[in-house]
């Protein structure tokens, strides 16, 4: 809008450019009447002739008398004409300019909405940046919430939010999404293989206790459901259950295509916990990540029996040794930060509260 107002101030600036010089003012003192000007010249002559001394000073006098009234008269007759001739002409100006003023400009934007390109003013003309799509999905992301917001019911469209907050890296938003959609949706194999995912991405690669029943629900509801199995098998190998770990892995291989993306997944994890594979005669032997995971571990260890450490890192350090299977180890490290921890009480509550979730609460001394 502000840019049209531009527009109409300048056009009326140019149309008064125009007519300006048609006003009264400039239109009549502008203009010099010819017989005024002629007796104009004549005194001037008269003034000459006496400075040669062709007439003496008395004709000289007399002469300039009667050319000044002669001049008088014509301008009375001028006068007359402006009175008579000049208001009619100005009014015709005047109508004329207001009709510039109000139709030139209504006409010109007319004419340019018609076969001129207003769209470009609104319209870039460069390619949308990245910046600008990243702007977008965010606004697109914001409408949805609010859409949600006010219609907390519409189980589709917290099905639609929850991977994009995963992608995002909003996992417990999709959490919560994916809950929403649970709710009011009902179960289904594949929405409850998601929400679990989501759960284990919230808890760093942990199937806690939620996690697993969720999965459990999918596969009751359809054993093929990959996702779901091959959770439920990570959920055996964290809890030390390392040979039905293997035969769920296994299992899972056998009933897979060769070219399925996840097969590579179950072959590592085979292959890391020392089972055979399924067309394979080899025994896998641990991969170079795991020993790196392990070596790491291992420091962390170190460090927090001869330094001590954050409750923080004590749970943190029971929670990876619960992901690689070595249930003993997460359950010795949850005695050792108890009694590191014993005087600290919000660092005793973090402990307790990973120990639940790793399923280690019998072994609380």
């Amino acid at each position: 809008m502000v840019i049209w107002i531009i527009l109409l101030v300048m056009t009326a600036a140019a149309v008064m450019a125009v007519l300006w010089p048609l006003s009264r003012h400039y239109a009549v003192a502008g203009q010099v009447d010819p017989n005024t000007q002629f007796y104009r010249e004549q005194i001037a002559e008269i003034e000459r002739d006496r400075a040669r001394g062709a007439l003496l000073p008395s004709e000289a006098e007399a002469a300039k008398a009667e050319a000044g009234r002669r001049l008088l008269r014509a301008n009375g007759l001028q006068d007359a004409a402006v009175a008579a001739v000049g208001e009619p002409a100005l009014r015709r100006r005047r109508a004329a300019s207001a009709l510039a003023l109000s139709v030139v400009p209504v006409l010109a934007i007319a004419i340019y909405g018609a076969y001129g390109s207003p769209h470009l003013l609104s319209t870039p003309s460069v390619p949308v940046s990245q910046e600008t799509a990243k702007l977008d999905f965010g606004t697109a992301v914001a409408q949805i919430e609010a859409h949600l917001a006010q219609n907390p019911q519409d189980g589709r469209g917290w099905e639609v939010l929850a991977p994009v907050y995963m992608r995002m890296g909003r996992v417990e938003d999709a959490v919560k999404a994916y809950e929403s959609a649970l709710r009011y949706l009902g179960p289904e194999a594949n929405r409850l293989s998601n929400y679990g995912e989501a759960m284990v991405l919230a808890k760093d690669g942990l199937v806690s206790v939620e996690a697993q029943a969720a999965f459990e629900r999918a596969v009751a509801l359809d054993r093929t459901a990959v996702k779901a199995r091959f959770y439920l098998a990570r959920a055996a190998e964290q809890d030390g259950q390392i040979e039905k770990a293997k035969a769920e892995y296994t299992e899972l291989l056998s009933a897979s295509p060769a070219d399925a993306p996840w097969v590579a997944v179950v072959r590592e994890q085979l292959s890391r916990l020392g089972a055979p594979q399924p067309g394979s005669a080899e025994s896998g032997g641990p991969q170079i990540g795991s020993e790196d995971i392990a070596r790491m571990v291992s420091g962390l260890a170190t460090r927090l029996e001869t330094q001590g450490g954050s409750a923080e890192e004590w749970a943190r350090l029971m929670r990876s040794y619960a992901v690689l299977g070595q249930r003993d180890k997460a359950a010795a490290t949850a005695k050792q930060a108890r009694q590191a921890l014993a005087k600290d009480e919000a660092g005793l509550k973090t402990i307790e509260t990973m120990a639940r979730e790793l399923k280690l609460i019998d072994s609380a001394p």
